[in-house]
């Protein structure tokens, strides 16, 4: 793993809290896309903001993510990795990549509804606590990421739909992406489950990407169907573009990529976004893992 300094990080944030803003601004930025080199033309991003929406858990490891060190190293090992275009993570994680200079050249994307947290009675009212629009703007970084969930018996779901269309808006202002994750969920015995059903996901797609007064700057990031057959019909619902979330793979992390690459074939999958299932793989081995994502693109 990539060294880190725990003592150095806090020796910064303590004495010298201005230094984020500093790093932020002489930051290399590079475009969303770009050709050449090791790149594919798609996206490759390393997903890392489980851990505040309290989501720390990866396969039975319950508090796998609460090690910070351990996070930090895995996502700057990830980071640097031939073909990984970038992350995307809270402002505290982001904050530390910052200080680390682990963002040089890197697609920064920032994490904006981490309100509904995971297990709590409240968790479908994912209100907006992360990143705003204009800090993603002040920051100079690159894209910014909302999760949208709906329940159709959840009358709250349309605060949610509402909030999100208001950000998209906000975003399409300031000219910058916005990744928008969409599920059809319900509650099964008391806990929130998504449907993963052709059908959910379709309606899902089509929900989400009628949001808000353009979708010119919106971009789709969605889960592979229960059946990864159906992805095909299911991506015909929009011509937004759209990325590929990791989930929670369990054990099985081959019959992952095999679905990753069947679904990164259709014309408007432009890419990967993944996060545990590549930061904590089986094996252990990340560099293994985020080089055979990068190979499916």
């Amino acid at each position: 793993m990539t060294g880190v300094d725990v003592s150095e990080l806090v020796r910064l944030r303590t004495h010298h809290p201005e230094a984020v803003a500093e790093a932020a601004a002489r930051r290399v930025r590079r475009p969303l896309l770009r050709t050449g080199g090791h790149s594919t033309g798609r996206l490759m991003i390393i997903a890392a903001d489980h851990p505040a929406r309290g989501a720390l858990a990866v396969g039975d490891r319950r508090l796998a993510m609460a090690g910070r060190l351990d996070l930090l190293e895995r996502l700057c090992l990830a980071l640097s990795r031939p073909g990984v275009d970038g992350v995307l993570a809270s402002a505290d994680i982001l904050d530390d990549l910052l200080l680390l200079g682990a963002l040089e050249d890197r697609v920064v994307v920032g994490s904006m509804n981490r309100g509904g947290l995971a297990g709590a009675a409240f968790e479908l009212d994912d209100r907006f606590t992360g990143h705003r629009p204009e800090d993603l703007a002040r920051l100079g970084f690159d894209a910014g990421k909302l999760l949208l969930r709906i329940d159709y018996e959840d009358p709250g779901s349309l605060d949610t739909m509402y909030s999100a269309a208001r950000a998209i808006d906000a975003m399409a202002e300031r000219r910058l992406p916005v990744f928008v994750e969409p599920f059809i969920c319900r509650r099964v015995e008391g806990r929130l489950r998504t449907d993963l059903g052709a059908e959910a996901v379709t309606r899902s797609i089509a929900i989400a990407s009628g949001l808000a007064g353009t979708s010119a700057y919106t971009w789709l990031k969605v889960p592979v169907t229960q059946n990864p057959d159906d992805m095909a019909r299911v991506m015909e619902t929009s011509t937004l573009p759209a990325v590929l979330l990791g989930g929670d793979i369990g054990g099985d992390q081959e019959g992952a990529y095999e679905k990753w690459r069947g679904a990164l074939r259709l014309p408007t999958v432009q890419g990967l976004v993944v996060g545990r299932s590549l930061l904590y793989p089986v094996d252990g081995d990340v560099a293994g893992a985020v080089d055979t994502a990068v190979g499916l693109l």
